[in-house]
């Protein structure tokens, strides 16, 4: 990597995760994913702890399922492939109690905005409320510089797209539901990982 690029990329990071702390969330950034799956895996996720995933492409570019399975944590994930509806909706049902939610996010402003977008608004229910501790991975493709820069983030992504949402393999016209976080809600806790990694193949 260009060293002025490298330099670059952690300056945004570090920026991005302090303003992220001055909301009350809990913020690290990671210069590359080896450093940011260790950090998540040694560190935020505790023993025995059961484990939501939500269909972040961002989250399963970093192999982090495959990862957590090895732990033998408890996975309730609704993103293999053939698991009809009925089936996801009981996956989905068990992320709003379990002990992590782990998540992507489709833009994390310079200012400490948190923006997503989403289908059913089951990914974001659960970001706010619900499991004990959140943890939202993103890569430095995700940081823009305001509230009007994510959203035209938000409607550049594949799923704004008609075709099939690449969160909910469930076919529409764009995300339904768009959230903003501001500040930490009192009773969840919140873990930002801002990766110093372009994961371009990931909406959220």
């Amino acid at each position: 990597m260009n060293h002025v690029m490298k330099w670059y990329k952690d300056v945004l990071g570090r920026q991005t995760v302090d303003a992220l702390v001055k909301h009350n969330v809990s913020a690290y950034y990671c210069p590359d994913r080896k450093e940011a799956i260790r950090l998540i895996i040694m560190q935020l996720i505790p023993d025995s702890a059961t484990i939501g995933v939500s269909g972040s492409r961002t989250v399963m570019e970093l192999g982090l399922v495959e990862l957590l399975k090895k732990c033998r944590h408890e996975i309730f994930n609704c993103n293999p492939e053939g698991l009809i509806l009925e089936a996801k909706s009981k996956e989905w049902s068990r992320q709003l109690t379990c002990d992590i939610f782990l998540t992507g996010a489709n833009a994390i402003t310079l200012t400490g905005e948190i923006v997503n977008r989403d289908a059913f608004g089951r990914r974001i229910v659960a970001m706010m409320f619900g499991p004990k501790k959140v943890i939202v991975v993103a890569g430095i493709d995700k940081v823009v510089r305001d509230v009007d820069a994510a959203k035209g983030q938000e409607a550049s992504a594949p799923c704004a797209e008609p075709g099939e949402c690449v969160d909910c393999s469930t076919l529409r016209q764009s995300g339904n539901i768009t959230s903003m976080l501001h500040r930490y809600p009192p009773l969840t806790d919140i873990h930002v990982v801002i990766v110093g990694e372009c994961l371009s193949l990931s909406n959220h």
